[in-house]
C-alpha cells in the first residue's frame, strides 16, 4: 500500500497568478463531517437555493476511480480499503473543479479537507481561506446506519460495510486538528445534523445569509 501511495502526488499543483485572481472573490465554503452525516445533500440544496457551485470530493473520486486509468485503479484501491487519497490529488482535483467555473459566485467544497496538510496546502495554492467551514455534527450510529442504507441503494463501493468503520476511524482521527485550525481562525461553524433536513437546511442557509 505504501508503493501505492508514494506514485500518486502529495502536494498540489500551483495555480498560475490568473488562476488565482479567478478564485479571490467567489464566497468559498468548506463543508465537513463523517461519512453519512448528509453534507451532501444538503449542499445540493444550498446550491440550488443560493446558485452556489456544488463541488462534491467524494463524487469526484468515485468518477476518476471507475476510470481505466493508473491512477484511477489507485484511487479505487485506496476508497475500497477506506483510506485517504494522496493530498496531491484531492488539491488538483478540487482546483480544477472549480477553475471549470469562473462565472460561479461561490462554491460548496464538500467533504474537504479531510486532513490538516489539504487545509494548509489549498490556502497555499489558492492563496486564500475559505470564508467559513461548516461542520456537520452527527453521531457514529446514525452514520453507520445511513451510510449502509446509502450502500444498498447506490451500490457505492465504499459504502460496503468492510469500509465504513475505517472510513469513520480515519475522519475522527484526522479532522480534529483541521477543527483546531479553523477554530482559531474563527471560521468554523457547527450544524447538528441528527434533526429533520429542513431544519438541517434552515441553519445551512443562516450560516450562508451572515457571509
Amino acid at each position: 500500500m505504501g508503493l501505492c501511495r508514494s506514485k500518486l502526488p502529495q502536494t498540489g499543483r500551483p495555480l498560475r497568478p490568473k488562476e488565482k485572481d479567478i478564485l479571490k472573490s467567489p464566497l468559498i465554503i468548506f463543508v465537513m463531517g463523517g461519512p453519512g452525516c448528509g453534507k451532501g445533500t444538503q449542499c445540493k440544496y444550498m446550491a440550488t437555493k443560493y446558485g452556489l457551485c456544488h463541488v462534491g470530493l467524494g463524487q469526484l473520486l468515485r468518477q476518476e476511480a471507475q476510470r481505466g486509468t493508473q491512477r484511477g485503479r489507485q484511487i479505487h484501491d485506496l476508497m475500497r480499503q477506506g483510506l485517504l487519497v494522496p493530498t496531491g490529488i484531492v488539491l488538483d482535483m478540487v482546483s480544477d473543479n472549480m477553475l471549470s467555473h469562473p462565472e460561479s459566485r461561490g462554491f460548496l467544497i464538500d467533504g474537504f479537507p479531510r486532513e490538516l496538510k489539504q487545509a494548509q496546502e489549498f490556502e497555499r495554492i489558492v492563496g486564500r481561506a475559505p470564508d467559513a467551514v461548516m461542520v456537520f455534527d452527527c453521531s457514529m450510529e446514525t452514520m453507520v446506519r445511513r451510510v449502509l442504507r446509502r450502500g444498498q441503494v447506490e451500490r457505492r463501493a465504499d459504502d460496503a460495510e468492510p469500509a465504513i468503520q475505517r472510513r469513520l476511524e480515519t475522519h475522527y482521527t484526522l479532522c480534529e486538528p483541521v477543527l483546531t485550525f479553523y477554530q482559531r481562525k474563527n471560521l468554523l461553524r457547527n450544524i447538528l445534523a441528527e434533526e429533520a433536513p429542513e431544519n438541517i437546511f434552515a441553519k445551512c442557509c443562516s450560516v450562508i445569509e451572515s457571509l
